[in-house]
């Protein structure tokens, strides 16, 4: 995760150059350039491991809960204690990994998590885990996660050259999405060749992944509070973004996106099983042709940008996400509509990469994770609040007629998101 190019370098990122800094935009656009950096290529691929034991994870947590309390409200309980503290906690946390050195948090976290995920699986192989036990130990792993992701991808501009953070968040999203494709279905054959214990182990050697990468980590920079009180901090943090033109407009991006395009998310898993029939494997190709949109849209986005510039892509890509939900709500022939999620992938790849990208190279070092908290805030916020109201609408408007309506709020806020401009600072990219 990263620093430093050819150009001149502004003051706030002159403190992290690394050896990554030797790189220069001559070597090409291709996506995948930022792998040529052997630190960045390592945390990668521990991250890809991560991702991959997160979603398999996930199918293990919530099929236990179907064992042990088949209650739908427990069932939806696992996903709410995961996702809860990223809501409220994202932002304290990113101001806790600009205070203390980053390396020694995350091993820290990477730490905590290896442990409670080995006790859920020993607790779960040997038949002693509670639906509340299990609860608890997800809350403490959403807990452990919602420091861990700030800080995980505020380090990102240490590790390649500036020029390059675009496509190194693009590769990010590329592992999030690769493992989101195969990780479910691993997940299930585990559980019935092995057991639902062997998803939360699996998940505990992912962990032991990054930790061994984290180890090997040398870096030249550290945190420090500056004399501030941790809440000085926080409202320095979220001052910059309120103030700072181009943190602005990606927050507000990131709500203009996310609120319409939440309805696929909260909508798709009633949408496989009642409007097309299809089973959970039915439900699984979505997720997975979804994935695959994700990274074809990553190896083509610094093509796509550099002809386009960041606000035309953003407004293409959220056209293109709108345009797939407009389709799925006439619920076309199956060619067709994977075709739809095809695209919808794209979209949602192409606009987040290229906001979280611009997020990463406007902050400053000190305010990075404080920065990237209030983005992650933004961004569960809008995903919640757009589940409920989408669910409501669905319920009284028909599941179809809801993603009509999505797919229409999100061509107007499409053109929306062109009267908020970014900084050109990923055009060159």
């Amino acid at each position: 995760m990263s620093s430093s190019s050819t150009r001149p370098i502004a003051s706030p990122y002159a403190s992290v150059v690394v050896d990554a800094a030797q790189s220069t935009p001559t070597q090409g656009r291709s996506a995948w350039e930022p792998l040529r950096e052997p630190m960045f290529r390592l945390f990668w691929i521990a991250s890809l491991a991560s991702n991959l034991g997160t979603w398999i994870h996930e199918v293990g947590a919530g099929w236990l809960m179907t064992t042990l309390d088949a209650t739908p409200e427990m069932v939806a309980a696992v996903r709410t204690s995961m996702a809860l503290p990223i809501v409220f906690l994202a932002i304290p946390a990113g101001v806790l990994a600009d205070r203390i050195d980053k390396r020694h948090l995350l091993i820290g976290t990477q730490s905590i998590l290896l442990f409670v995920t080995a006790m859920l699986a020993v607790s779960t192989a040997t038949g002693v885990i509670t639906a509340w036990g299990l609860l608890a130990m997800t809350f403490v792993i959403g807990l452990g996660m919602v420091v861990h992701v700030p800080t995980w991808q505020s380090a990102i501009p240490e590790l390649v050259p500036r020029w390059q953070i675009s496509r190194a968040v693009g590769l990010g999203s590329i592992s999030f999405n690769l493992a989101r494709a195969v990780g479910p279905a691993i997940g299930g054959v585990l559980i019935a060749l092995v057991g639902i214990w062997s998803t939360f182990a699996i998940n505990a050697i992912s962990f032991a992944g990054v930790l061994a990468v984290l180890l090997r980590w040398k870096r030249r920079t550290t945190e420090d509070s500056r004399g501030r009180s941790f809440l000085s901090s926080m409202r320095q943090g979220i001052r910059y973004v309120i103030w700072k033109r181009t943190m602005r407009h990606v927050m507000l991006g990131v709500v203009l996106f996310v609120l319409p395009g939440s309805a696929l998310w909260s909508l798709m898993p009633l949408y496989a099983k009642t409007a097309l029939g299809w089973g959970p494997s039915g439900f699984g190709i979505l997720v997975a042709m979804i994935g695959l949109g994700a990274v074809i849209g990553a190896s083509m986005l610094p093509r796509v940008r550099s002809r386009l510039g960041s606000d035309r892509t953003i407004a293409c890509a959220m056209g293109l996400y709108a345009t797939g939900m407009l389709t799925l709500s006439f619920e076309p022939f199956w060619p067709v509509l994977l075709f739809a999620t095809l695209l919808m992938g794209c979209g949602w790849m192409a606009t987040l990469t290229t906001l979280n990208a611009t997020a990463q190279i406007t902050l400053p070092r000190r305010l990075r994770a404080r920065g990237m908290g209030c983005y992650l805030t933004m961004m569960a916020g809008s995903m919640s609040l757009g589940s409920l109201v989408w669910g409501q609408t669905a319920g009284a408007i028909g599941m179809p007629n809801a993603l009509m309506v999505a797919a229409l709020a999100m061509m107007v806020t499409a053109g929306i998101s062109l009267l908020l401009p970014l900084a050109a600072t990923l055009d060159d990219a």
